[in-house]
């Protein structure tokens, strides 16, 4: 995207917990170092499998000629790696994507069904809200936790939660923002966490919602479809906003 690429160590790999390192290479052919943090890194770096399962968002360490790393837990599959980065001197964020092939049997597994209410453990979470193609809807996950509400989720990634959507089918992607950060004010603890979204298109998504208490992180998973009809040919597409809440949309 705009000159940018992921340049991996190896695009085919052997399963298990592994060390993976990779470049952000920029239009002039070398290895970017100089990232303007956004939620508080410089480089966020999502793995998930191309059948949705193992859901992987984490923050690689970079060294000084631009090489990062970090370990994933990989099972056979076709995976797609997602990064968002905003290299200094570029205008916007962006999402680089590249393909990964795990070697062994796969068994890809059924999409989940569409549902409300994500269980993780002795906590659950509950999305209200609708995903609308080609225009931005306000999404809320409420956190409880053994049927109470949770007033004092703990901040992560300078909001108190972080939530990706992938396109079921293509994962294209889709970030999304939270409305306010913690400190502010006016933003409470939970049990409500509300994003801003677009879906770039008519389809099923999958929801990956990170949120931490008491000191761990948990991310609770939902299968949502687009309501009402899709967007007329040349409406805007997610990106091409410029609010600061829209999600930038990976292209393919």
């Amino acid at each position: 995207m705009d000159g940018y690429t992921l340049e991996l160590d190896s695009t085919i790999r052997t399963a298990g917990v592994q060390q993976v390192t990779f470049r952000v290479i920029g239009p002039d052919g070398q290895a970017v170092t100089q990232f303007t943090p956004e939620h508080e890194k410089e480089l966020h770096f999502i793995a998930v499998r191309r059948d949705t399962a193992g859901f992987q968002h984490v923050h690689p360490v970079r060294d000084e000629k631009g090489t990062w790393s970090t370990q994933l837990a990989l099972e056979p599959g076709d995976w797609r790696f997602f990064t968002d980065i905003h290299p200094v001197g570029h205008e916007a964020s962006m999402t680089l994507g590249i393909d990964v092939a795990v070697a062994g049997p796969y068994v890809p597994q059924p999409l989940p069904e569409a549902t409300a209410i994500a269980r993780i453990g002795e906590y659950s979470v509950t999305l209200d809200g609708e995903l609308l193609p080609g225009e931005a809807s306000e999404l809320t996950l409420s956190v409880s936790r053994d049927g109470r509400p949770v007033t004092d989720l703990q901040p992560y990634l300078a909001a108190y939660g972080h939530l990706v959507a992938l396109r079921v089918g293509d994962l294209g992607y889709l970030h999304v923002h939270p409305e306010g950060e913690p400190g502010d004010g006016t933003t409470a603890p939970g049990p409500d966490i509300s994003f801003m979204a677009i879906a770039p298109s008519a389809g099923t998504y999958r929801l990956y919602l990170d949120f931490q208490h008491n000191g761990v992180v948990r991310t609770a998973e939902f299968t949502v479809r687009t309501k009402g009809p899709a967007p007329e040919h040349g409406s805007h597409h997610a990106g091409h906003h410029g609010s600061h809440h829209d999600g930038h949309h990976a292209h393919h």
